[in-house]
């Protein structure tokens, strides 16, 4: 049976159908010709695998994300981030990081930052004398951000499916989340320094005071919803919704650039972005049900302890293969149906499991903004009307920064685990 899934999976992916109903299609298949099980199981397995509460968070985040973006809270953070960094040279291209730094900690979405941020960045990078492919490699690099800096889709999921606490996986991402976008804005400013780009970046900067009076009530956003989660005043799950009301109180009272008109547009585009996870959600809790009951991640289990024999050699065949899935299938499926094999085998090497969570995450974020298949790529080349090939010979530096930082957050656990151990206790 796992031959025949794998082998439909394969042949659904290559014929460019959609991941969700090709994982359904080659299950179907499976179940069909290959076991005595009814087909019933596939509406029944599809429903108990998005009949989860902490999965409610997914929705509500993003229509958050929706609606801070419509809000008018993108242009301040922008304003902001280049009150703080726009004096240096270079600084542009920091500001795209930092803005998506604060931007993550709004929306947990890194397509949302792509678009919230780049529709306004990459014009003003591109009148500045940046090239237009470098622009667009900046933006999609950093709007990885967007799926470690707290909230985090892919963190609820990972979560969710590992059994994993959510509210330690939120505060895990903050220290990778911080080491990429530091390591991003270093190499921004040695390499803008080096190159010449942004000499005129100083522009039309707004004084730090000016710039925090305008986007204070964004910025309060995340401490609201990670103050209340870490105070005990709420779940991830409820802080969700604390977040919605939150953003429209900010974008349509504080603000007043949140209309009634917009709120049908963004709660439609928010239903479709979340039918679109569910859906995968549903399609990978059927496939993980049909692997688990072949045994499946019991002989992988069995043949990675017996081929591995130390922690090292295994986290460096999961970032290789992760990297691999990263760029050909979507973030949420591969976390929901690689993270329930490999996160037990994790545990028996004695790596923690929010430390593995954030692994897998990084990894797979990186396969975001890398071809053929980076959803953050194809974002930033809609943004800057680019084909893909015209950002890669920019994107391979960023790819190998993030690379670095990646092996770092691998072998150096207290990277993801400090401020676990921190607020927790060991």
């Amino acid at each position: 049976m796992n031959a025949a899934i794998g082998f439909g999976l394969i042949l659904f992916f290559a014929l460019g159908v959609p991941i969700a109903i090709s994982i359904v299609l080659a299950s179907i298949i499976g179940i069909e010709f290959f076991t005595n099980m009814p087909l019933l199981l596939v509406p029944q397995q599809m429903f108990v695998g998005i009949d989860n509460f902490p999965l409610m968070a997914i929705p509500f985040f993003i229509l958050a994300g929706n609606l801070m973006a419509a809000g008018g809270i993108s242009r301040r953070l922008v304003d902001l981030a280049k009150s703080v960094v726009g004096g240096l040279q270079g600084g542009l291209a920091m500001t795209c990081v930092l803005t998506c730094m604060m931007f993550a900690a709004v929306s947990g979405s890194s397509i949302a930052t792509t678009f919230a941020i780049g529709s306004i960045l990459i014009p003003a990078m591109v009148k500045h004398g940046y090239p237009r492919p470098l622009a667009a490699s900046i933006q999609a690099s950093s709007a990885e951000l967007g799926v470690l800096i707290p909230p985090s889709i892919p963190l609820i999921l990972y979560g969710v499916s590992t059994d994993t606490s959510i509210g330690k996986l939120f505060i895990a991402g903050i220290g990778p989340g911080l080491l990429i976008g530091v390591a991003l804005l270093l190499f921004l400013y040695v390499f803008c320094k080096l190159r010449g780009y942004g000499q005129r970046d100083h522009e039309d900067r707004s004084s730090f005071l000016v710039a925090f009076r305008r986007a204070w009530g964004a910025l309060l956003m995340p401490v609201v919803v990670i103050g209340g989660i870490y105070g005990g005043v709420f779940t991830p799950t409820e802080a969700s919704a604390v977040a919605v009301v939150y953003a429209l109180v900010v974008g349509g009272g504080m603000y007043r650039e949140l209309t009634m008109a917009e709120l049908w547009p963004i709660f439609r585009a928010s239903v479709i972005s979340t039918a679109a996870v569910m859906l995968i959600i549903a399609a990978a809790a059927l496939f993980s049900f049909l692997i688990t009951r072949s045994g499946l991640p019991r002989e992988v289990a069995a043949w990675v302890t017996e081929v591995f024999n130390s922690p090292i050699s295994f986290l460096l065949a999961v970032n290789v293969m992760l990297l691999i899935v990263g760029m050909f299938v979507e973030t949420s499926a591969a976390i929901l149906v690689l993270a329930p094999i490999f996160t037990p085998i994790a545990v028996y090497y004695g790596i923690d499991p929010v430390h593995f969570g954030l692994i897998v995450v990084v990894n797979l974020a990186l396969g975001m903004f890398t071809p053929p298949l980076g959803v953050n790529l194809f974002a930033a080349c809609a943004v800057a009307k680019l084909s893909i090939d015209q950002l890669l010979p920019w994107l391979m530096r960023f790819v190998l920064v993030v690379l670095s930082c990646l092996i770092a957050i691998t072998y150096m656990p207290w990277i993801s685990l400090g401020l676990v151990n921190l607020l927790y206790g060991n």
